[in-house]
C-alpha cells in the first residue's frame, strides 16, 4: 500500500497491557501482510506475480480472491468508473485495499478500547462515537490548498477522500484510457472503509455525474469539489461546517 497507518483510542482501556500489545501486533502485521499481498511496488508480490502472468487468480493465497471479487462488485456498483482491471500494467485493487486492510486492523483494535480510529492516509474508519457520546469529526482539506480545512464531516464509520491534493491526476479514468479526473476532491462516507475508498477513487474520475450513481447506493452519500472550488453533495451527507 505504500502509505502510513495510524491507530487512536480513546476511552478506558480493556485488559492489561499484555493483551493491548498483543492487539497491536495483530493489526500491525494484518496490514503488513495486506502491503505483502498487494503492493505493487514489491517486484515478487502476488499482486505482481498475476500482473505479469506468472500466477492465474486460481493460485492466489487467501484473501486475495474474496478482494477481487468484491472489487468486480465494485465496478458493477460504480458504474465502471471504478475498474482495477483497465489501469496500466494490469489489475490493481489497491484502490479497494487501503480501505480493506484498515477495517481488518480497526476489528482488531475495537476489542481495547470504547472508540478506536484508523487512519490510512486520511481515510478513516471509526468503532464508535467519542466516550462522551460526541460523533467523530474529520476535515477535509482543501485541493487546492491542502493545508486549510475546507469541510467538517461527522464520521459514524467510514469516510475516505480521493482527489488530486497529494499526487496530482494520478487517478486512471477507466472510459478515456488515460489518468485523468473530473473532480478536484472527492469524499464518500459511509459503512465499510473499502467500499467508500473505491467510490471515492470513482468519483474523482466521474465528477459530478458520479453524484447521481452515488445517491443510489444506499447507507453511502458523497461531496465532489470540483476545480474552481464549487462543492456538490448527495443528499445525505453529514457536513457540519
Amino acid at each position: 500500500m505504500g502509505t502510513i497507518v495510524t491507530f487512536d483510542a480513546y476511552g478506558e482501556l480493556a485488559g492489561d497491557a499484555r493483551s493491548r500489545a498483543r492487539a497491536l501486533a495483530r493489526a500491525r502485521a494484518g496490514l503488513q501482510r495486506a502491503d505483502a499481498l498487494f503492493s505493487t511496488y514489491k517486484p515478487d508480490s502476488p499482486i505482481n506475480q498475476l500482473r505479469r502472468g506468472e500466477i492465474d487468480e486460481a493460485a492466489l493465497p487467501e484473501p486475495m480472491g474474496s478482494v477481487l471479487e468484491r472489487c468486480r462488485e465494485l465496478r458493477e456498483l460504480s458504474a465502471g468508473w471504478f475498474d482495477p482491471w483497465r489501469v496500466p500494467g494490469g489489475v490493481d485493487p489497491t484502490g479497494y485495499v487501503k480501505g480493506w486492510a484498515a477495517e481488518q486492523a480497526l476489528a482488531v483494535l475495537a476489542t481495547i478500547a470504547p472508540c478506536v480510529i484508523v487512519n490510512a492516509a486520511g481515510d478513516l474508519v471509526v468503532s464508535a462515537a467519542l466516550p462522551d457520546g460526541h460523533p467523530v469529526r474529520a476535515g477535509i482539506v482543501d485541493p487546492a490548498n491542502p493545508h486549510q480545512i475546507l469541510v467538517i464531516a461527522e464520521v459514524t464509520a467510514a469516510l475516505a477522500t480521493s482527489g488530486t491534493a497529494e499526487r496530482g491526476a494520478h487517478l486512471f479514468d477507466p472510459f478515456a484510457g488515460r489518468a485523468q479526473v473530473k473532480a478536484a476532491s472527492a469524499s464518500v462516507c459511509g459503512a465499510d472503509l473499502g467500499t467508500a475508498d473505491a467510490l471515492a477513487t470513482a468519483l474523482a474520475v466521474a465528477g459530478r455525474q458520479g453524484l447521481a450513481i452515488i445517491e443510489q447506493i444506499p447507507g453511502y452519500e458523497a461531496l465532489v469539489i470540483e476545480e474552481d472550488g464549487h462543492q456538490l453533495v448527495t443528499s445525505g451527507f453529514p457536513r457540519v461546517a
